[in-house]
């Protein structure tokens, strides 16, 4: 009976000795945020030309989109080579209905085809004559005009120094607020955003050649800094 009352003090000085080493010390750090920015001159566009058409059938519809298309995809070539880089991003088939006024069921009254194409183009001096080619032979919606970069990683990579450095004067500016010292980054995370240049003014088909301004890209990147805090 007395050994058993001997060991009982014992083994509660043991458990609240475990008990407290294994209570986390609180890390003080802080989180800086950084931005930066940088333009470059655009060495490449983009430029979506759709063919649509309308026909009693489906098949009618159909056949003549083709042969529209074919002649686009042509007279597209003509102008940016043989090795023109060219590619579909949609194409549609839909029938068409009226509605008439006496509240009845619609009546099918045709078929509308619609293909997409788009040409990217890398002699930014051809733009204005490959949209004029292009209507000539057959597109008769231009849907967007959107410029950038082949490699934009020299850009992303300097617009991400200038974030960095910004996050690290944020984290040394907010640790001397505190009278303390930024230490030891403990962590980082990176975002970046390319925004291309939109460009196209449909009032511009009336010109003899369609003109072009290029502007420039934007590349947009963020850093978010973890750092620990020291004395």
């Amino acid at each position: 009976m007395n050994k058993t009352w001997a060991i009982l003090p014992v083994l509660a000085l043991f458990s609240l000795s475990a008990f407290a080493q294994v209570v986390p010390v609180p890390r003080r750090f802080i989180r800086a945020f950084g931005e930066g920015s940088v333009s470059a001159t655009p060495d490449q566009a983009k430029i979506q030309f759709s063919v649509v058409t309308q026909a009693a059938t489906a098949e009618a519809a159909a056949a003549q989109n083709a042969t529209q298309v074919t002649s686009l995809l042509a007279a597209l070539r003509s102008v940016l080579g043989p090795n023109a880089e060219l590619k579909t991003l949609s194409y549609s088939l839909n029938p068409n209905y009226s509605s008439p006024r006496d509240g009845s069921q619609p009546v099918l009254i045709g078929y509308t085809a619609s293909n997409t194409v788009e040409a990217t183009v890398t002699n930014l001096s051809l733009i204005g004559k490959l949209i004029d080619t292009g209507i000539q032979a057959g597109g008769n919606r231009v849907s967007g005009l959107r410029f950038g970069l082949r490699d934009d990683q020299p850009a992303r990579q300097q617009a991400l120094k200038l974030a960095t450095a910004q996050a690290k004067a944020h984290a040394d500016a907010m640790a001397s607020g505190l009278n303390l010292k930024a230490g030891a980054v403990v962590s980082i995370q990176e975002g970046s955003v390319v925004s291309p240049v939109l460009s196209f003014d449909s009032r511009a088909l009336a010109a003899p050649t369609t003109p072009i301004e290029t502007g420039q890209v934007d590349v947009h990147a963020t850093v978010t800094l973890e750092v620990d805090l020291t004395q």
